[in-house]
Formats: structure tokens, sequence, C-alpha cells
């Protein structure tokens, strides 16, 4: 199915409402203030038994649609999160409850804990991870049809059915699509990942995940291309890469203010690309703004902890690239 490049009039008209389907999630991240592998044997990996003493500890609303959201908000985005959340959720909907983003399709699952990932980080930056699915195992529980008339759709990391799900009934129903498999692309075959790429109208991943998608699917960049209205790559310090139609635009990466952390860069893109998406922006400003987001985002620690005001983001947008939004 070769998608179209613009908003179905039946979801765009009056109705900027973005639904993003993905993951709701705490992150608990750790500091270790020495080195891994210092600690771990190289000959001695078939018999670990360690213990890291991690002096500071935080707590963080975290989760790829809670992202996503947040920094639409911060742009003047209408999101709607379409995600489950656990018994202990009731902190993240008060959250969401300050933030004024709609609870609509996010459903307590009673019997099973929030989704958390539990995160130690040596000092020389890397990191151990464990990851606690919980409630996002049950994503496929809420319907698409339930968000009523959105004007685009993304469907990010979250439980393997609701993906699928998701994915067919935003199809199902006309709704401009981004696939964005994030970490939750391994989980998929080839056959899969081509439906999924059939199915949508554009398809976001890191560099590492183009990497993956071409490789299970046996399409190149260009095949995947060909297949939807646009194709983004993001490269890291290196920018993005956009291919829509005949046209290969390279985005430049914005300087940012400092390199703290870059966990939720992405979501901060994909958030800027919704925002252009359902504001008619080309896809070179729609690029520049995603890009500008993540860089705004690396520079404060946490997913959801930088604060801008809309008035902020495009003095900065100007600063980077000489024109206003």
């Amino acid at each position: 199915m070769m998608a179209t490049n613009f908003l179905s009039p039946a979801y765009s008209i009056h109705n900027m409402k973005s639904l993003i389907c993905g993951s709701v999630a705490f992150d608990t991240i750790m500091s270790f203030g020495g080195r891994f592998s210092e600690a771990l044997l190289a000959d001695q990996l078939h018999k670990i038994n360690v213990s890291f003493l991690v002096p500071t500890i935080r707590r963080e609303f975290g989760g790829c649609a809670g992202n996503i959201a947040y920094n639409l908000k911060l742009l003047g985005g209408d999101p709607l999160i379409m995600a489950t959340i656990g018994q202990d959720g009731a902190s993240y909907r008060e959250r969401l409850e300050q933030l004024q983003i709609s609870q609509q399709c996010l459903t307590t699952i009673d019997d099973s804990y929030t989704g958390q990932a539990f995160i130690t980080t040596d000092a020389g930056g890397n990191q151990i991870n464990a990851f606690h699915p919980g409630a996002m195992s049950f994503s496929h529980y809420n319907k698409v049809a339930d968000a009523g008339k959105v004007a685009i759709a993304i469907v990010a990391p979250d439980g393997r059915d609701g993906m699928l799900q998701h994915a067919q009934h935003c199809a199902d129903l006309d709704i401009p699509l981004i696939f964005d498999p994030g970490q939750g692309l391994p989980m998929f075959n080839g056959d899969e990942l081509k439906n999924f790429i059939e199915l949508a109208t554009y398809v976001a991943v890191n560099d590492y995940e183009a990497e993956l998608l071409t490789e299970r699917t046996g399409w190149s960049l260009k095949q995947i291309a060909e297949r939807v209205s646009a194709l983004v790559v993001t490269r890291g310090e290196q920018g993005a890469e956009i291919f829509t139609g005949t046209e290969h635009l390279n985005i430049p990466c914005v300087k940012a203010e400092q390199v703290l952390d870059p966990t939720g860069c992405g979501d901060a893109f994909r958030a800027g690309m919704l925002f252009g998406l359902t504001n008619n922006m080309d896809w070179a400003t729609t690029g520049r703004l995603s890009s500008l987001m993540g860089s705004i985002k690396i520079a404060h620690q946490g997913p959801q902890n930088h604060v801008l005001s809309r008035a902020e983001i495009d003095d900065r947008f100007e600063q980077a690239f000489g024109y206003r939004l």
C-alpha cells in the first residue's frame, strides 16, 4: 500500500489530535561510581554474582508514549496517549492531569504494575538495564476506534500484540500512521516488519534500527522509502536523513547547550514530527524542528524534565536555522 503524504481530510479538518500508542513507564536510574569492567571478570561471566553500590538514585516518568506526549504538549500540540498502566500508576495519572494531557485512552490493569525500567550507569557511561513490561503486555486491550477522530497516529514501542493490533486498526480506519519500532523492533520477524511498513504512512528509526530493519526485511532503505510517504533515519550527532518521494533531505543536528542524558531524545524527535505533520509544515522544517527538540532534551536529565515555552522553542529554532516557525 502506497500511503499518502498528507492527512486524510476526514481526520485533519479542524482536528490536530495525535494518537500516541506506546508505553507508559517509570524509569529508576542509578549511578555506579566505578566501572563495570572492573567488577566483571571476562573469564568469569558464566557465574556472575555481583552487587553495585549506587549512591544516587532517581525515579522518572517515562515510557515512549508519555515522553512523546510531553514534548508534543510543549509545542502546543494535542496528544492523546493510548497505553496501559498498572495498579501503581496513580502518580503518573496525577502528572498527566497537571500537564492537561488526556487520559481518555489510558487503561489501568489492576493486577499488574506499570512498566518499569531499572537503569544502572557506570562512570564510563555504560549501562546495565532491566525492564519489567507489566501492564504494557496488555496494551492490546486498547482499541484505536475508541480514540475517536484523530489527525495522525504513531505506533511506538509497546506490548507486541498491541503494536500489531494498533497498526492494523489505524490502517483500517484510514488514519495516517508513523511506525516507530524503537527497541521493540527485535520482537518482530521479517514478514511482520514488512506488514508494518505496508500499513504505515511514515517510518521513523535510528541508524541501528535502520540496519536491523533492512536485515530482517531484506529491503534496502530505498525499497522501504518507496513503500511509504517518508522514511526518517536519525543518526545522533550526525543529524537525520529524510527520504520522501524523490527527495533526500539531510537534517543537521542542533548543537545542544550540554550533552547530559540521551534518554528520550528519540521520543522528543518524534514529537516534532507529529507537530510538523499536523501543522502542514514541509519536511525540511519538520525535520529541523524534530532535531531541535532532541537537542533540547539531551541537555536535561530524564526524559520529561525540560521545561520551555512555545515562544522559547520558536526563538531557539530561529537562532539555529535563521527563520521562524
